[in-house]
């Protein structure tokens, strides 16, 4: 059965007065009687009358939701920068959409249409591993919504970015394990094509170079780092004729995927191989051994993308700030590498 909405109109109807001061009422009006308040209230509830809040909001100009989207839910990384995030945007009266790219490009433009067609009043996003095309980020701003990038984001978009410094994490790591005696070490990054990973592995790269260690190609692996890409790089690592004595991984799944390996194969960790990973996932510290990891600062992330966001609600017009955070991430030393 296709039940109608119950509208303002309705609820005039079964009161015989107007449907302006079925709305007043509604919304305690002063001009309107405590009697007929009462009354309009009561036939409300009776007729399940639900306010459209949306329809109210954009009326106004404003849809009070902020659209988000990260390329997938099930990382603790981005699902406390999104609680976080909403902390802060529910105490400034917005509600946010949360959508997921699945790190693929297609589901991102699909997202960014769903949310522009809602009339959200402003999107903060981390791209998907596949996103090469900036073009819907650009539609984005050709609309005059307020774009906030965090973690993973593209210089040549100009918006507003929230996220760590990558390349000098990198070079944190590695003055790490060098100090832990490591000479051979390997790098199981992500792709090249997105900033981030590329600034790890630039990181890597001159850091290696800065203690005059071996950098040869077969050390580095780009992957698309879920567990399984993890699994699947290390195997390439210890087939080598010399194998590294530590390995870095851009990300914590994957170097639980390589953890994995290394333990069925019986190669102690750390004592013939270290194993660092990055994000500082929650099981990191649970696995045995516990895995060195970078923590991203989630809650920052969070609460400061939506400020950041919360900061063009107060302009008249939207222009771009091209306002660049930066934070220093923290190394988390366990027994993986130590």
């Amino acid at each position: 059965m296709n039940k109608k909405r119950t509208t303002l109109k309705d609820i005039a109807n079964v009161l015989s007065i107007s449907t302006a001061a079925v709305s007043k009422a509604l919304n305690d009006d002063a001009r309107i009687s405590v009697k007929t308040k009462k009354a309009v209230k009561q036939v409300a509830k009776e007729l399940k009358y639900q306010p459209n809040h949306l329809a109210s909001a954009l009326r106004k100009g404003k849809s009070k939701l902020v659209g988000v989207i990260v390329p997938r839910t099930n990382s603790n990384f981005f699902s406390s920068v999104v609680e976080n995030m909403e902390g802060v945007l529910n105490k400034a009266g917005y509600n946010i959409i949360i959508t997921q790219s699945n790190e693929s490009f297609k589901k991102e433009c699909d997202n960014i249409d769903t949310l522009l067609y809602l009339q959200v009043d402003g999107i903060i996003a981390s791209m998907a591993n596949e996103t090469v095309d900036l073009s819907y980020y650009e539609k984005v701003k050709s609309n005059g919504i307020p774009l906030i990038l965090f973690d993973r984001g593209e210089n040549d978009l100009n918006v507003d970015y929230v996220g760590i410094n990558d390349y000098e994490s990198s070079h944190m790591i590695i003055e790490h394990l060098v100090a832990q005696g490591c000479k051979r070490i390997a790098h199981i990054g992500g792709y090249r094509r997105t900033r981030i990973f590329n600034n790890r592995i630039r990181g890597y790269i001159d850091a290696i170079k800065k203690h005059n260690l071996p950098h040869d190609d077969e050390l580095l692996i780009e992957s698309g780092l879920t567990l399984e890409d993890g699994r699947r790089q290390i195997e390439k690592l210890l087939a080598l004729k010399k194998r590294p004595d530590a390995i870095y991984v851009a990300s914590d799944y994957a170097a639980l995927g390589a953890l994995q390996v290394l333990n069925e194969k019986n190669i102690k960790v750390p004592e013939d191989i270290k194993l660092v990973g990055f994000g500082n996932e929650p099981f990191t510290s649970l696995v045995t051994p516990s895995i060195t990891s970078i923590s991203q600062h989630s809650q920052q992330i969070g609460k400061l993308a939506a400020q950041t966001f919360l900061g063009y609600t107060e302009k008249e017009t939207i222009v771009q700030s091209l306002n660049k955070i930066i934070l220093d991430s923290e190394l988390i030393i366990r027994s993986s590498s130590k």
